[in-house]
């Protein structure tokens, strides 16, 4: 199958997707040209994804229609979506580790009745390669290959399969700069070959850079597409939330002073002989943004997690406010000034089935304020809850619904509130405007900027180098387990921070680069 390049190639008519409680998809129509590159675009919960695999046979829309190439289809499932040319690579990687980019590549599509020559595949996918620019080794293992390597592995999967249709949902979500541009000129290839792409992402920079065409959603309704060479960035994201939104943040200019958090030597243990945090040392002053940037698996998890309490170090020390607190609960930590957002808001931030306002006094309830002799002080509790409910602008209905029935970015306004009321010293911020929106991101930057203009030390971990460059006053970059660089933000490029976290470039003790 080979698309069509100008013409109309996917069309969606009346699409309507329903769930439990939740209108996803309310019909959507949608028009994708053959050999364009489509971005669609909306907030956590507009119905991107779910509009995405009801086009590739995962779900089954309510109503609506579906054409492709003009004849009217019902994709009951993956195996139709992937006979009719469409495929598809999912943000979270379906790969085998112990296989080979071949044996990935092949996996579940073998032929049934014939002998598989190995040979002969791997040689047809080492053509596909060289075809659209991918540098991948046929023969090599994917537990050997870097995060952009894997990706390219489940393009070429569905490009084997041939697809001329792909539909990559968040494909740069866990790539640095350097593999997001390696991407773009292996899509830049796929699209001058005539296949046609659906780019699914919050990123609006690279949206409009790599983009023909971009079509926002909104509470599950098409708002409009534009072209990308005719919109900018604010226009986008004021179609994404409905409002103007800042993407400005003007750092408070503070002096920073004492060092309120400092990490010396820390070393945690891993599973095998190489511990997964090695000797990492690095220090945080108050009126200090500090962030750590690096690929996710580089050890950040477990050295917050140290730094926390949560995890026993075999070496190094953590003093907070120049007193000793390695080994120290989480508890004693939070009682000392140490307040601490997640990374995952669920596992670690909240208490889902208990209502919002126990989550918002969690650790604090036996504080003299929210509690008296003969139990807690529900007056009081509520006082404090409502008043939080204003200064954070959680949106709710009432405090005593569960706080699973928020949105995530209200989920995260909650423990923001919790643990900035109590005045902390030092503020521990471990992705925390990971799986938000536009909206809620904006909002819980301005906090964290607000935290570094009154004197607060802030250590902030994120997997998203934009938002470490433009918050952080200085980084650490931690890869392998270490902190291979400590640079000012203002003074290194995306670029260079991305050859740090790969391993291409470290500092000498001196901080001269190696």
């Amino acid at each position: 199958m080979s698309s069509t390049t100008g013409a109309e190639i996917v069309r969606l008519e009346g699409v309507t997707k329903r769930f439990p409680g939740v209108l996803a998809n309310d019909r959507v129509d949608l028009s994708i040209m053959g050999g364009e590159i489509h971005a669609i675009v909306g907030e956590n919960g507009a119905g991107k994804s779910t509009l995405m695999k009801i086009l590739y046979g995962l779900y089954r829309p309510d109503s609506g229609t579906i054409y492709l190439r003009g004849a009217k289809q019902s994709i009951d499932g993956p195996g139709r979506a992937v006979a009719l040319g469409i495929g598809m690579v999912h943000q979270h990687f379906m790969l085998i580790p112990a296989f080979t980019v071949t044996e990935n590549i092949i996996l579940g599509h073998e032929p049934s009745r014939t002998f598989l020559n190995f040979k002969k595949v791997a040689t047809h996918i080492g053509e596909l390669c060289r075809k659209y620019g991918f540098s991948l080794d046929p023969g090599a293992p994917v537990s050997s290959l870097s995060v952009g390597e894997q990706q390219r592995v489940e393009i070429l999967k569905v490009l084997y399969r041939g697809a001329d249709v792909l539909i990559l949902d968040e494909p740069t979500a866990v790539l640095v700069p350097q593999e997001v541009a390696e991407l773009f000129n292996n899509l830049r290839a796929l699209k001058a070959a005539g296949k046609t792409i659906i780019f699914i992402s919050h990123k609006l920079d690279e949206v409009l850079e790599i983009a023909d065409r971009v079509s926002v959603l909104r509470q599950g309704r098409m708002v409009g597409t534009v072209e990308a060479a005719r919109t900018d960035k604010r226009a986008l994201a004021e179609m994404m939330v409905g409002r103007p939104v800042l993407f400005d943040l003007t750092k408070p200019q503070v002096t920073p002073g004492d060092v309120l958090l400092d990490v010396s030597g820390l070393t945690v243990p891993g599973r095998g002989t190489r511990p997964v945090v090695n000797a990492a040392s690095f220090k945080v002053r108050a009126g200090e943004v500090y962030g750590i940037a690096g690929v996710e698996g580089n050890g950040q998890t477990e050295l917050i997690e140290a730094v926390m309490g949560l995890r026993k170090p075999i070496a190094g020390a953590v003093h907070l406010q120049g007193q000793a607190a390695t080994g120290l609960t989480p508890g004693e930590l939070r009682r000392r000034g140490l307040a601490f957002i997640p990374e995952d808001r669920h596992k670690r931030g909240l208490v889902l089935p208990m209502t919002i306002w126990e989550n918002l006094i969690l650790g604090f309830h036996r504080d003299p304020g929210f509690s008296k002799p003969s139990g807690l002080n529900l007056k009081s509790i509520m006082s404090h809850s409502n008043e939080m409910k204003k200064r954070f602008d959680i949106r709710l209905s009432r405090l005593e619904n569960p706080v699973l029935a928020l949105s995530g970015g209200n989920q995260q306004k909650v423990i923001l509130a919790r643990e900035f009321s109590h005045d902390p010293r030092v503020i521990i911020a471990s992705q925390p405007s990971r799986g938000l929106d536009i909206g809620a991101t904006e909002f819980v930057h301005q906090q964290i900027l607000k935290a570094k203009g009154a004197g607060k030390a802030v250590l902030l971990l994120s997997a998203d180098l934009e938002e470490v460059m433009s918050l952080a006053d200085r980084i650490g970059v931690i890869y392998n387990g270490e902190i291979v660089a400590e640079l000012a933000a203002d003074q290194v490029t995306p670029q260079e921070l991305g050859l740090y976290m790969t391993g291409g470039k470290r500092q000498t003790r001196e901080g001269v680069p190696a």
